[in-house]
């Protein structure tokens, strides 16, 4: 909406444009026009419809967001039932309607649940009636009433693509100086609010409730600076799960509207946050709708154990949610399963999901097929590949902040059980563990037998200064003895190469970890400062090699 002409009605080149040359101007305050026959050009009717009677049940208007959100419900369902607009009797009438195809500038609305309803009139002899509130006019029963404001066509015009085609489709009709608008009972208030807007730029009412009803008028009859305006707002008020929910689940054609993008983000944002840690309010998180769920698989800060404890968790909600296995497999396969990031899941996970029924098989194959690649990959293209398939809803490649750092493992069976475990810790990773903090790395297998490894700050003994420490340990599982031949290592410069830091060899049982409170043999700040040795590119990378003596 920024093509540069003269057109007077256009909105890309109106109030709302970079068209006026004095900003003070394009976006001044118009108020002392609003139904004032003096600065008007035409007489808007609007006729007042009654509500269905499940609307009208309220009674009051809604007060809080719970109720905005019943009531919008019982609209929805009220207007699929009858979306039809009597026009009998109106034959020389234009009907309008926001979703009406555009061949000029493809400006429509794509809001099913209502549409905005105009008809155009013939000039009446004079301006009777121009400020008044006529309840009897109408030839349709359901009118409660009708109100009658005088308007400027321009600014109407310039502040809504709605208005612009009213107004200037090149009919005879559109010349005509009386135009009527049909709304519900319960969209009065907000089409009020709306009107003075593009007017004043300013509303004013303050309640969330009122402002999700302006923002529905404005995505209604294409005012999309009233919808920034709305948005902006709503995002100003305390954000609650309920309200962060309602957001999420305005109808389809309000939430791809770009102004209310930002308080969408602000939702999803709000909800990741507050249940970043879905194992503590597990209750709570399996009770929201799919919209939540989705705004909190979708952070990369999670605190999980685990991508296997995401994939674990999705399956158990999809489970209670869409009982039917049709229904779960489709909006696994064609919603959630996104959000899963399977490349950093365990192997052993990873086989679970080729034989898992939820998920369409030809689906499953190629998530498993494409992570094992992933995994075998070099830890810069690992890199580049998250760096260049990254978009809100595809993020496979990203990496959590895991409770558990994914590692890389290579097995060999002869002549020896051994394995070659890689892992990697971020800067920001290791700053955080200061002053006492630990980090565990996930589960990797030798002999059968389950081990991990853990990198600390801790205080060395002798110097009690803060140092790194990395320690290997076993999952407990029973009472069996494993002697088993291990080496740390890690990436030093200048070299850049793995150089051996400790060598030694210990018997485990389960539980019992054996490690080094002092890797580096230095002190913490000298560790973390900018000239490490150990920090190439801001990554650690350290090596376990285990083997199994006989």
């Amino acid at each position: 909406m920024k093509e540069k002409n003269l057109d007077l009605f256009d909105p890309s080149t109106g109030m709302d444009s970079d068209y006026m040359p004095n900003s003070s101007t394009r976006d001044g305050d118009f108020g002392f026009a609003f139904n004032d026959s003096n600065f008007s050009d035409r007489v808007l009717r609007i006729e007042i419809m009654a509500d269905s009677p499940e609307t009208r049940s309220d009674g009051e208007a809604c007060h809080s967001l719970a109720d905005w959100a019943r009531h919008r419900k019982r609209r929805r369902e009220d207007v699929k039932k009858d979306n039809a607009v009597d026009t009998a009797g109106c034959a020389e009438e234009q009907i309008l309607s926001c979703n009406q195809p555009d061949t000029d500038d493809g400006l429509g609305c794509d809001n099913e649940d209502e549409e905005a309803v105009a008809m155009i009139e013939e000039s009446p002899s004079g301006d009777e009636g121009a400020n008044s509130n006529d309840s009897n006019w109408s030839m349709d029963g359901s009118v409660l009433r009708v109100k009658t404001l005088h308007i400027s066509s321009p600014i109407l015009a310039a502040k809504s693509p709605f208005f612009y085609k009213l107004f200037s489709n090149g009919m005879r009709e559109s010349e005509q100086r009386h135009v009527t608008l049909r709304v519900n009972a319960s969209e009065e208030a907000a089409l009020m609010e709306l009107l003075n807007f593009m007017y004043s730029n300013t509303l004013s009412t303050t309640t969330a409730p009122a402002l999700l009803d302006v923002l529905m008028a404005a995505d209604k009859f294409e005012v999309a600076s009233c919808m920034r305006y709305c948005s902006r707002l709503l995002r100003n008020l305390p954000m609650t799960p309920e309200s962060a929910l309602l957001y999420l689940e305005l109808p389809s054609g309000v939430l791809m509207a770009e102004a209310v993008q930002p308080l969408t983000d602000a939702a999803k944002q709000f909800l990741a946050a507050r249940y970043k840690d879905i194992t503590k309010f597990q209750d709570e998180v399996m009770a929201l709708p799919l919209a939540g769920i989705e705004a909190i698989l979708s952070s990369d800060d999670l605190q999980v154990a685990s991508e296997d404890t995401v994939y674990d968790f999705v399956l158990k909600w999809a489970r209670v949610h869409y009982p039917k296995l049709e229904e779960r497999r489709e909006i696994l396969g064609s919603r959630l399963g996104r959000y899963i990031r399977f490349p950093y899941m365990t192997c052993r996970k990873l086989k679970k999901v080729l034989t898992c029924t939820d998920f369409d098989h030809e689906l499953s194959s190629k998530v498993v097929l494409e992570s094992l690649f992933f995994k075998a990959e070099a830890p810069h293209r690992q890199r580049a590949l998250a760096a260049e398939d990254s978009t809100p809803t595809n993020k496979r490649f990203i990496e959590r902040a895991y409770k558990y750092r994914p590692i890389k493992v290579i097995e060999f069976e002869l002549p020896r059980q051994q394995c070659v475990v890689y892992l990697d810790l971020k800067r920001e990773e290791c700053a955080n563990l200061f002053p006492c903090g630990r980090v565990y790395s996930q589960a990797f297998h030798l002999g059968g037998q389950g081990f991990f490894l853990s990198a600390h700050c801790n205080v060395d003994q002798q110097t009690s200064f803060h140092c790194f420490g990395l320690f290997l340990g076993m999952q407990e599982k029973g009472s069996v003895s494993f002697a088993v031949d291990y080496e740390f290592a890690a990436r030093s410069k200048p070299t850049e190469e793995y150089l051996s830091k400790y060598k030694g060899n210990y018997t485990f049982t389960g539980g019992k970890a054996v490690g080094y409170r002092n890797l580096f043999a230095i002190p913490w700040t000298s560790f973390m400062a900018e000239d490490s040795l150990y920090f190439i590119n801001g990554i650690l990378h350290l090596r376990a090699e285990l083997t199994i003596k006989h």
